[in-house]
Order: C-alpha cells, then sequence, then structure tokens
C-alpha cells in the first residue's frame, strides 16, 4: 500500500509515529511536510515542522516538548544573548543548531531543499519519504492588530512569542501563489492508495500545503480516498491554540466545521471564507473523537463518511489504532 499524508509540526508527527506501527511491512509512506512554518534565524535556515518529523521518527525527539532534540543543551543561544543577538524568544539548542547548520550549508552550495531534506534524513532514517510541500521559500504570516497597531508578523513570532494572545485577523501564506510542488509530491499523490490528513493544525499546517499551486488540485482529483482526524476534541484544539487561527479563516472550532472547511470531494468548494473561488473539496472521510459523536450525522450530510473513534494520541498504540481507524474507513469509502 502507498500511503500518502500531509504532516505539519507536533500532531502530524506523532500520528505518523503510529501509522507506521500500523502499517504492513512493505507498505511505503510518503509524507508532504509544511514548510510555512520555515523561519531564517542566525543566518541559518530552519524547518521546524520537516525536523520535528525527522526527530520523532528517527528516535531524537525532546518527548516532552514534542519538537527540539532530546538530551539538548544551550551554550550557543547563550552566547548569541551575551552578543546581543537574537530573538531570545525562539529556542534553538546546541544540538538543533547543527541540523541547520547542514541544511543552510548545503543550501549555499546549490542543493534545494529536497535534496537536502534527503541528506538528512539519511542519519535519522525516518522510515518514511519525507517531501517538503515546495523548494521554494514559502513563509505563512499572521495580521494582527496591537499595541504596536495592524501588521503582520511571522507565524514563528505570533504562536511562539505572543502565544497567539493577540487575535489573528488573516492568515496569509507568502510565496505559496508563485510556488511550485517540490519534485515528487505531485507523483507521489497521483500514486497513492490512500491520502491522509492527520490530527494537524488544518489552517496554517495542512492548509498552507493546499495553498501551494497544484497540490490541492491533485488531492481533489487523486483515485486514491482521502481520509482525515480531526484535531479538535469537544470544541478544543487537542493541542495549541488551532482556534484563534480557524477564527481568522470563519471556522468554528468543532470537529464538525473543520469537515466543511475541508470540504467533500464532488462539492464545489469547502464551506469557509478562506476557501472562497478554490477548487473541489477534499474528504471522502472524517474520523472524530468519541466526545463528538453526535456531529456525525452533520457531517454526512454533507456528504462525507464519518465514524466516531478515539482521537487522544495518549501514547503510539493508541495512535496506531486511530491510524487503523483511518486507513480502515479509506477502505470503506474507496471508488
Amino acid at each position: 500500500m502507498r500511503i500518502v499524508a500531509l504532516a505539519g509540526g507536533i500532531g502530524g508527527a506523532r500520528f505518523l509515529r503510529g501509522l507506521k506501527a500500523a502499517v504492513a511491512p512493505g507498505d511505503e509512506i510518503t509524507v508532504i511536510g509544511n514548510t510555512g512554518d520555515d523561519i531564517h534565524l542566525y543566518g541559518l535556515k530552519v524547518c521546524p515542522d520537516l525536523d520535528t518529523v525527522m526527530y520523532t521518527l528517527g528516535g531524537g525527539i525532546h518527548e516532552e516538548q514534542g519538537w527540539g532534540r532530546t538530551d539538548e543543551t544551550w551554550s550557543i543561544k547563550a552566547e548569541m544573548k551575551e552578543y546581543g543577538v537574537g530573538p531570545e524568544w525562539f529556542g534553538l539548542g546546541d544540538r538543533d543548531f547543527a541540523t541547520h547548520l547542514v541544511r543552510s550549508q548545503m543550501l549555499t552550495a546549490g542543493y534545494t531543499l529536497s535534496q537536502v531534506t534527503e541528506a538528512l534524513c539519511v542519519r535519522w532514517q525516518p522510515g518514511v519519504r519525507l517531501l517538503p510541500m515546495s523548494d521554494d521559500r514559502v513563509e505563512t504570516h499572521v495580521k494582527i492588530t496591537d499595541e504596536a497597531g495592524t501588521r503582520a508578523v511571522h507565524f514563528q513570532e505570533y504562536w511562539v512569542r505572543l502565544h497567539a494572545a493577540v487575535d489573528a485577523e488573516a492568515i496569509v501564506p507568502v510565496g505559496a501563489d508563485t510556488a511550485k510542488p517540490a519534485p515528487g509530491v505531485l507523483e507521489a499523490i497521483a500514486a497513492a492508495d490512500v491520502i491522509l490528513f492527520p490530527p494537524s493544525n488544518p489552517v496554517v499546517s495542512i492548509g498552507t500545503i493546499l495553498a501551494v499551486p497544484g497540490i490541492r488540485e491533485a488531492i481533489a482529483s487523486a483515485a486514491a480516498p482521502v481520509v482525515g482526524l480531526s484535531p479538535i476534541i469537544g470544541g478544543a484544539p487537542v493541542r495549541g491554540m488551532a482556534d484563534k487561527v480557524l477564527a481568522a479563516v470563519g471556522v468554528e472550532t468543532t470537529a464538525e466545521a473543520v469537515a466543511g472547511h475541508y470540504g467533500h470531494r464532488g462539492a464545489a468548494t469547502g464551506t469557509s471564507a478562506h476557501d472562497a473561488g478554490r477548487p473541489a473539496g477534499l474528504l471522502d472521510g472524517w474520523l472524530v473523537d468519541t466526545a463528538d459523536e453526535a456531529a456525525v450525522p452533520a457531517v454526512e450530510a454533507a456528504g462525507i463518511t464519518c465514524r466516531a473513534v478515539p482521537l487522544l494520541m495518549t501514547d503510539v498504540e493508541a495512535t496506531a489504532s486511530m491510524a487503523r481507524a483511518a486507513l480502515e474507513l479509506a477502505e470503506q469509502v474507496r471508488r
């Protein structure tokens, strides 16, 4: 079986670990990773979502945080602070710095982000094929209004420094409209037997991947069934502050509303203002948590086959059960 999964950071990476445990030997997993969170710091190219997937699946992640390296030290950051060089709000440990140094050196030498990611994965052996969504520069920015006035800030600043304490007025994937899918992305989608949307942020993780021209269209027209897992349980994000960015695109923080945001394949568009003018909806199947079982009839009324199963990723086995449920639903809705 050839499985394609779109993935953001912590939630996507942890789901992929369960997916690896759920699939049969010989099954192939291709991960299309979000690069809209990428940022340049200290003269280095930092790819938080790609690295979180790579470290998590390769056994190097800091488990409690869900990001960064295990057994990390912070000498470089402390020295940079002594020189008055920031930002202090973004944590890059010494081990993590090495990854960004290697990546930046290779990019400067003329390698593409896809080639660099493949080279980094030689060390980590994540057990999946990890592809950036694009080799072109895309950065997700957030429009806010605070004491400094109305302005746009990088998503990392909004999420990490401001802790999403200010309302997001708009989400803008800068550069996405002119970006091209990375080599192998469209081919993997076309050849897939199953396409999965993990419980990643639907706006700034999966949504940014879908903003790259050609990717959304390829998924909408793919022969493979498309199944998503809700990142919302009981009207709240499982992790993080997804409610803030969902509000910015006119989507309620409910499992039902997120399903509508992605839309039913065969429908003209998704249901949010963010989807206006976009091609067909994407979902054949949708998993909600048992706490949201009451939402199943409404999701199915919109044409999306829906099931309620436990969706809390408490450990690898619980996550593997989620992945198996997604694969089973894919078989049920296969065209």
